[in-house]
């Protein structure tokens, strides 16, 4: 009889907490405050609802650039896999924009559309689509041509061979490009928010620095990582799991 092993996952959390209270004690709490000092200044925040403005915006801007960058890129890695010469084409221009850092276009958007929602959520856009593209392109890439012929010779069309071939053995390309494209769009999100926004997390860290005050810089810097974190727990790992108990099918 084998007994499951340990996973030792649960501990990570506690053990940050209590670094974080050592690093803390050998500061003064307006430079490094405790964990405590913290959470008053988020009960602070939800007090006067605050809290739940900044979290909101910052969500809608990421859902709207990240989705609108899961369609876009679905297409375009999905036609860069299946026809040489679209990969040809593209291939030039997914290693230019993913060589310059999506945060570099934040200033100039921000020049020709103004501080807001569109602006930001270009950013985002920006972020997340070229390397979701790439993935759900070696994604398809990837796929065997032994698959594909063995399912022309049983007579499949092509919109057969997209959803039972290509579809199902490209499945674990997409939700690494689905992550992949979440964290890059989130990080430019904080990023564009912090330089030009009147709301949102990165507004939060940028005003909180601007006027000294640690424990809503640490608070913005909680609230980046929960939602991260929430997304990796509750829908990747979903997604994940939910596509491989397909394919065992």
């Amino acid at each position: 009889m084998h007994l499951p092993k340990a996973n030792w996952g649960w501990a990570s959390l506690p053990f940050l907490l209590l670094v974080w209270v050592a690093l803390a004690s050998r500061f003064p709490s307006y430079v490094l405050p405790q964990p405590w000092v913290v959470a008053a200044e988020a009960l602070r925040w939800i007090e006067d609802g605050s809290l739940w403005k900044q979290f909101r915006a910052s969500v809608l801007e990421e859902l709207a650039g990240f989705f609108s960058a899961v369609v876009v890129a679905v297409v375009l890695g999905g036609l860069a896999g299946l026809w040489r010469h679209f990969r040809d084409f593209i291939s030039p221009l997914n290693s230019l924009f993913m060589a310059i850092p999506p945060i570099a276009w934040a200033p100039l958007i921000l020049i020709i559309f103004g501080f807001g929602f569109f602006s930001i959520t270009l950013v985002i856009f920006i972020a997340a689509v070229f390397p979701m593209a790439v993935t759900i392109q070696e994604g398809v890439l990837g796929i065997r041509e032994g698959e594909v012929r063995a399912a022309r010779t049983l007579g499949a069309n092509r919109w057969q061979l997209l959803g039972l071939v290509y579809l199902p053995a490209s499945l674990p390309f997409l939700t690494a490009a689905l992550r992949i494209g979440f964290s890059q769009g989130w990080r430019a999100l904080v990023a564009a928010e912090m330089i030009g926004a009147s709301q949102g997390i990165g507004w939060m860290v940028s005003m909180g620095g601007q006027i000294g005050n640690s424990s809503q810089v640490l608070l913005g810097i909680v609230l980046i990582g929960l939602l991260a974190w929430l997304m990796e727990s509750l829908v990747f790992r979903r997604i994940e799991r939910h596509y491989q108990s397909w394919r065992a099918a």
